[in-house]
């Protein structure tokens, strides 16, 4: 199995630059934190964005989808900023021959308290066990694209209450 890694920037990749959260978003940092790991599972890379997800236009979101349909591969996983990465994964609903796992990072891969290397380990290993499909896999959790929202008071993402 191949994992097609595509990244949007995000927090995972942002750097900060002083105390005033200047920041810009640099390079992916996922294949620091592959080979840091010890991955042995086949992948590539390929930065399709460099944005914070608050910034993410429809076409940047078309533009995404593009490079998952068009991608060759059949497991896809996607770097993402996680204040919309639920709306750019339901954007994605339509997709339904690939299993396409989002991901993301409270706080930037390059920071020491960072939970960024745990949700990417995580991520691949979900891939790897789901059927076909869009997902969220963060904070330990793996959801569906239609039913999960992001909690910003207590940092986490979270099944959609049943009313």
């Amino acid at each position: 199995m191949h994992i097609h890694i595509l990244t949007t920037g995000g927090t995972f990749d942002k750097i900060y630059h002083d105390a005033l959260s200047e920041f810009t978003i640099g390079e992916p940092m996922a294949p620091e934190l592959l080979q840091e790991a010890g991955i042995t599972q086949s992948y590539t890379v390929d930065s399709v964005l460099k944005k914070d997800s608050l910034e993410f236009t429809d076409a940047d979101r078309e533009r995404l989808a593009a490079c998952v349909r068009n991608s060759v591969h059949q497991h896809i996983l996607i770097i993402h900023g996680t204040d919309t990465m639920t709306l750019s994964a339901q954007h994605l609903g339509t997709i339904t021959n690939k299993t396409v796992v989002f991901t993301g990072a409270m706080q930037p891969a390059r920071m020491r308290r960072s939970d960024a290397p745990f949700n990417l380990g995580f991520a691949i290993g979900a891939l790897q066990c789901l059927d076909s499909g869009i997902y969220i896999a963060m904070n330990g959790q793996i959801f569906n694209a239609d039913n999960v929202q992001k909690n910003r008071h207590l940092g986490r993402f979270e099944t959609l209450e049943e009313e």
